[in-house]
């Protein structure tokens, strides 16, 4: 098997800001499932967070209070989602970031990732496999291999870029003798996080 046999879900979130951990959620995540070069279906949906969203970041992800006050919130959302997810790797840049949203909001409604889920960080792979390029962020990578999507920081719009990102990427893991999808998991894995669902909904994270 080759890395572009792995099926994976791409995806993103939007968030109100960067802590799960001190309150902040989700407003909008997006995910593609792909394999072998193939997009098989996609996935987007706004999330009423059930709380403001600072204007700081509206600013960056263009999501207003009033866009998502119609919204169904995290615990109508995130079942379909895990849905989705089935049982592909899941994929991201800098996923970490996203796992640890992704997980805390799964734990808040009594849900978690399969323990057997994958991950793959292209963030991560690039460090590995672009080492002369000085900034690593997902624009830096997408510039690198020449790759313009058009909008940027809605979710939707980051996963395609990243999808086409790990294509390339892939490609290159291939030609370094990074061959197999054991192999990527083991160079570009990342730890899901392990919340406990009891922790989260006594608010023993905040």
């Amino acid at each position: 098997m080759k890395p572009t046999d792995i099926e994976c879900v791409v995806f993103d979130v939007e968030t109100t800001g960067l802590y799960a951990r001190e309150g902040d959620r989700i407003i909008e995540i997006a995910a593609i499932k792909v394999k072998n070069n193939e997009i098989i279906d996609t996935f987007d949906e706004l999330i009423n967070p059930e709380r403001d969203i600072p204007l700081e970041a509206q600013r960056i992800n263009n999501i207003s209070n009033d866009m998502v006050a119609g919204a169904p919130t995290a615990d109508a959302v995130l079942p379909q989602m895990l849905d989705f997810i089935g049982g592909a790797s899941l994929v991201g840049h800098n996923v970490k970031f996203d796992l640890e949203f992704l997980c805390h909001e799964l734990a808040m409604s009594g849900r978690r990732l399969r323990s057997t889920t994958p991950t793959i960080d292209t963030l991560k792979m690039s460090r590995a496999l672009i080492p002369q390029l000085s900034r690593h962020r997902l624009a830096n990578v997408a510039q690198y291999f020449g790759v313009t999507i058009g909008e940027t920081h809605r979710a939707l719009a980051d996963v395609k870029l990243t999808v086409a990102v790990l294509n390339r990427l892939f490609g290159l893991a291939y030609e370094q003798g990074i061959q197999t999808p054991p192999d990527i998991f083991k160079q570009f894995g990342v730890d899901k996080p392990n919340y406990k669902v009891e922790d989260v909904n006594q608010g023993s994270l905040f």
